[in-house]
């Protein structure tokens, strides 16, 4: 599995970042994004459920929740170096991969014009069943829609043409926690922000040490897995071509 580490290419000097959930991105791929962010690259997030499903602590109202996870994913970004972040609204917990979702991911697509597209995988990964909530599962399915055919046919949604969004193609797509995996990122130098990003997610964290310590094993076995000398540590993507 070869190692991804660095910049991005010419053709992802934006970089969209679409997750389903507040904190799914920084679980799945924002030490990645931080290594991007420090070479230079524009990184958008979109979040596409509204997170009220989300939380340990029932004294929380459900009217509030929303709330406090925008506030927290914005936080979370800005800890590596993401200033831009959308959030669709969708409810958490009854995420389809709906024409609805497709049209409103090819918006945010044709309005952002990434280069590369990295999303929650289609696929079941059955070695980590966590990480396939099904809302990742249809969230994955629609940004794929989305990038192709959505977002580069101008005879689909006509009205994105009407609102002013021109047809746009992004070349790659990177799937977070798929079951193939094919790429690696040694992402050893922002690692501690990774664990700071997750930490702003304060509503989700009843022990944020037990987190931290499960993140930092979990990203040192991707890195042995992938052969990366030991004290490294890694998050992994599949990386399909969509040009």
């Amino acid at each position: 599995m070869p190692d991804g580490g660095g910049g991005p290419d010419r053709s992802a000097e934006t970089i969209l970042v679409v997750g389903a959930h507040p904190d799914d991105i920084d679980f799945g791929a924002c030490g990645t994004v931080a290594t991007w962010t420090d070479a230079g690259a524009r990184v958008v997030y979109c979040i596409v459920t509204d997170g009220d499903a989300g939380g340990f602590d029932a004294a929380v109202p459900r009217s509030a929740i929303i709330g406090i996870r925008r506030a927290e994913q914005e936080a979370a970004a800005k800890v590596v170096g993401v200033d831009e972040v959308e959030f669709l609204g969708y409810p958490d917990g009854r995420l389809v991969a709906s024409l609805d979702l497709r049209r409103d991911l090819a918006r945010v697509i044709r309005r952002v014009r990434p280069g590369r597209v990295v999303g929650p995988s289609p696929e079941r990964n059955w070695r980590r069943i966590q990480a396939s909530h099904p809302d990742h599962l249809a969230a994955g399915e629609a940004t794929l829609g989305a990038v192709y055919p959505d977002a580069r046919n101008a005879f689909a949604f006509p009205e994105l043409l009407d609102e002013g969004f021109e047809p746009h193609i992004a070349g790659e797509v990177w799937l977070m926690a798929s079951p193939r995996a094919d790429h690696l990122v040694d992402i050893t130098d922002t690692i501690d922000r990774k664990v700071a990003a997750l930490r702003c997610h304060v509503s989700q964290l009843p022990d944020p040490d037990a987190l931290e310590e499960r993140v930092r094993t979990w990203t040192a076995t991707i890195a042995e897995e992938g052969g990366l000398p030991p004290g490294h540590v890694a998050e992994t993507f599949q990386i399909v071509s969509t040009a």
